[in-house]
């Protein structure tokens, strides 16, 4: 499985929405999210988040309350022996309040910058990785670098520009069920 990743987005994937999340106590995995991560530490598939976070460019909470959130995720997913290999997230909005970080530039998804990131760090092959998500930005950004993406949740519908998903799962488990079948056609 060398080259490959699966890129999973944070909110209504990984984590309950909550919304401009500031609470490292608000952090609940979904049903199933444990597991999932912990099937593709087994396959030795990096697990990698990939996350919009414009709370920081609108002045809602600061990276550091970001990273105390996202050592509480991966607290949580370690009590279910799963592990997060990498946390990539953009702190910017171009309509953002704080001015360091109101800017247009290449991470905020879909743009693929985050993922060309973590192709440099893993030495991925990205148009053999996958992203999870709930939206269809997500099937864009993947899209954008030629990999599949599978968008959970039962209401959503569309297209984008680069087309639908590649499949529709009802939660990140069955979203990786179907991905470890994939990729060994």
């Amino acid at each position: 499985m060398s080259g490959r990743a699966v890129f999973l987005d944070r909110d209504d994937t990984i984590i309950r929405d909550r919304h401009y999340l500031a609470d490292p106590d608000g952090v609940e995995l979904m049903p199933g999210a444990a597991e999932a991560v912990r099937l593709l530490n087994l396959h030795r598939i990096p697990a990698i988040v990939v996350t919009n976070q414009s709370g920081i460019a609108r002045g809602l909470f600061s990276e550091h309350r970001l990273e105390l959130i996202h050592l509480r995720l991966t607290e949580l997913l370690a009590k279910h022996h799963a592990i997060l290999d990498a946390i990539y997230y953009c702190p910017h909005h171009p309509q953002g309040s704080v001015e360091r970080y109101s800017i247009a530039c290449t991470c905020r998804k879909p743009e693929p910058g985050l993922l060309m990131k973590a192709a440099q760090d893993f030495g991925l092959d990205l148009a053999g990785c996958y992203m999870v998500g709930d939206k269809l930005e997500d099937m864009e950004t993947i899209h954008r670098v030629r990999g599949k993406g599978v968008l959970i949740g039962e209401e959503n519908t569309g297209e984008t520009e680069s087309g639908g998903p590649d499949h529709r799962a009802q939660n990140l488990f069955e979203a990786v069920q179907w991905i470890l079948k994939d990729m060994k056609k």
